[in-house]
């Protein structure tokens, strides 16, 4: 038999791809089940975005890319960033990578190192702590409950850290517990990362999908001195009904989002033209038909 790595050995497949596998194999058996596994929102992707996939292929654009996703999209994703939080990134602070789970393995693996801790509030999404083994970090887990709406502070998180505390991983909206922090409560947790210097990797992927009159900030925004220590995770999968095109994203400082673009230069080496240009049309195209998908998962 083959050995392996040490690090394979200690790899745990995906619990998400893992439940929505045994939910499909129920439906097939004839089970009626409801499955909460993946993150899917329950529409095809707006007829404009897909048009403009189609004609890519059409035209002709099939070919390698810069491992980072081509400027134009850069760009939409800078202009975005921009528009909806308030956040100025240049071309070269921002990578596409293959879905926003790839941009959170890239960033751990490009900041964290054996014996880093980082720390993960619980609830979390599941990838998260195998994600930082796979970095050989840590997780440090801090559980929440309904008592704090499933929200962390300075105060419980000074609780946790340690000389060895690197990296926080805020999720905002969460999944899987719908809570969401309000700019003073990002504002505050902010300048104590700061303060403690530590990194923030802010998973925004469900930034689009809050209803009433709250509004969703990015820890960079409601704290600007937060903004050079934060890697801000977004991406199309959610907001778009776009979670097979696999389209995220990183903004943050240039010197860690430069080698994020080169282990997706190692990886992948970048995703398909035509997928870059259709988010493109996603970004900046009519956005009537999100607002409808948005008004009827409400409802």
């Amino acid at each position: 038999m083959i050995k392996l790595s040490q690090r394979a050995e200690r790899l745990a497949p995906s619990a998400t791809l893992a439940m929505a596998a045994k939910a499909n194999k129920m439906r097939k058996d004839g089970i009626d089940v409801i499955s909460f596994a993946t993150g899917e929102p329950d529409f095809d992707t707006p007829e404009n975005i897909r048009n403009t996939g189609m004609q890519a292929i059409d035209e002709g654009f099939t070919r390698y890319t810069p491992s980072a996703g081509i400027p134009e999209l850069r760009n939409s994703i800078a202009r975005k960033l921009k528009k909806d939080n308030d956040l100025s990134y240049n071309n070269d602070e921002i990578v596409v990578t293959c879905g926003a789970k790839q941009a959170i393995y890239n960033a751990l693996q490009v900041l964290v190192d054996a014996g880093d801790e980082v720390l993960i509030p619980a609830p979390y999404w599941v990838s998260y702590p195998e994600q930082v083994k796979l970095a050989d970090g840590t997780p440090v887990i801090i559980p929440t409950d309904v008592n704090s709406s499933f929200k962390i502070n300075p105060e419980i998180v000074e609780k946790h850290l340690t000389k060895n505390t690197k990296v926080i991983i805020l999720n905002s909206p969460s999944n899987p517990t719908g809570s969401a922090y309000t700019p003073d409560e990002l504002a505050s947790l902010g300048e104590f990362l700061v303060k403690h210097k530590i990194t923030i990797i802010s998973d925004e992927i469900y930034e689009k999908l809050v209803y009433g009159d709250f509004f969703q900030k990015s820890i960079a925004t409601a704290c600007p001195g937060a903004r050079d220590s934060t890697i801000v995770i977004n991406g199309v999968s959610k907001a778009y009904a776009m979670t097979g095109w696999r389209m995220g994203y990183a903004a943050g400082p240039r010197n860690v989002i430069s080698k994020m673009a080169s282990l997706v230069g190692q990886q992948n080496s970048g995703i398909p033209a035509f997928v870059q240009l259709a988010c493109i049309e996603a970004l900046e195209g009519p956005q009537v038909e999100i607002e409808r998908m948005k008004a009827e998962f409400k409802s």
